[in-house]
């Protein structure tokens, strides 16, 4: 069940921290392939954008001798909304950091933490206004990419994902797979804040990992275009699956591999969720459909590889666990 009145408001998925060993590599492969704008940068870092967004960034670079994860980083309405986060973090015995104003750039102050789950977590409620790019159309580049849309998480227990998500957070359940024979086992669920099908999903996997991030583009022609491009520039290996068109969420893809390994989608076609009382639709573990609905299936690296996520506290990797079922995918 969700709480009926937390204690704070999460508005959407707003960024991630992608640590990646060549900075330079990684920038000309977002900034020239994939066509995010570049807001700022430093020795250590490249901050971007897509050409919907109206803030700072929704992407970090971030230099490093180990290609992971920072963190991963949801706005809030408004800055009492982080204390009641910190509550809630000091009630599950979780330690938080805090991170001042300017310390990332471009965003006010903001809370972290590893959450129950292991990953490295971030809320804040500011952050300074760029450029609104989306009638700049002579700025408009490659994927065409007009905004971060979701993250997908690797994790053991999905069913403890989702308490933590919907009971705790207060986010809400779109669609979800169900393993067959197994009442009540999910494999798999995807959850919103804001309303369109999802900002998070969660996977039965080895975790906690990122499996991807998903950005939204506006047209599928936007997607063959970048496959075009990606194969053009000498990217043809990094094309791991697609185009296609997912059963959950309706959505036409194309998922690829940056330089380090991290996985990106480029998503759109998902449908309007803005009524709370609607009902998630259910799918089974054994319906083809639900992953592709058209389109070759995903190869077996699709389910196996992802990209391990840092401590929020001692910058190590977080030790990953296995999931207990074993159930297949397909």
């Amino acid at each position: 069940m969700a709480r009926t009145s937390p204690d704070f408001n999460i508005v959407r998925t707003a960024h991630v921290e992608l640590l990646v060993e060549d900075l330079k590599r990684s920038k000309d492969f977002y900034k020239d392939v994939l066509g995010l704008a570049e807001t700022d940068s430093d020795d250590s870092h490249v901050y971007l954008r897509g050409m919907e967004d109206r803030f700072h960034h929704c992407l970090v670079l971030t230099k490093s001798q180990r290609p992971s994860v920072g963190h991963i980083s949801y706005r809030v309405r408004t800055e009492n909304d982080l204390s009641g986060l910190a509550s809630l973090a000091e009630e599950k015995g979780l330690k938080v950091k805090w991170i001042e104003k300017g310390e990332e750039a471009g965003q006010g102050r903001a809370l972290r933490f590893q959450d129950p789950l292991g990953f490295p977590v971030e809320f804040f409620a500011k952050m300074e206004e760029a450029e609104w790019l989306l009638q700049h159309f002579d700025r408009y580049r490659n994927a065409r990419i007009m905004r971060i849309d979701h993250v997908n998480l690797l994790v053991p227990e999905v069913s403890r994902g989702s308490e933590w998500y919907v009971g705790e957070l207060g986010f809400l359940c779109s669609e979800y797979t169900e393993v067959e024979g197994k009442r009540h086992e999910i494999w798999a669920t995807w959850l919103r804040r804001k309303p369109t099908v999802h900002d998070v999903a969660l996977m039965t996997g080895r975790g906690p990992r990122l499996h991807h991030i998903g950005f939204s583009v506006s047209e599928k022609s936007n997607i063959l275009d970048c496959a075009d491009i990606l194969a053009s520039k000498g990217y043809l290996d990094n094309i791991e699956r697609g185009p296609g068109r997912h059963g959950i969420s309706n959505a036409f893809f194309l998922y690829v591999r940056d330089p380090d390994g991290h996985r990106i989608e480029l998503f759109t076609g998902d449908y309007l969720s803005a009524d709370p009382d609607w009902k998630p639709l259910r799918w089974k573990l054994n319906d083809p459909k639900r992953q592709t609905f058209w389109g070759a299936p995903a190869p077996e690296r699709w389910f196996n590889e992802a990209s391990q996520v840092q401590s929020i506290l001692t910058n190590e990797l977080v030790k990953t666990k296995s999931p207990r079922t074993e159930a297949r995918r397909k």
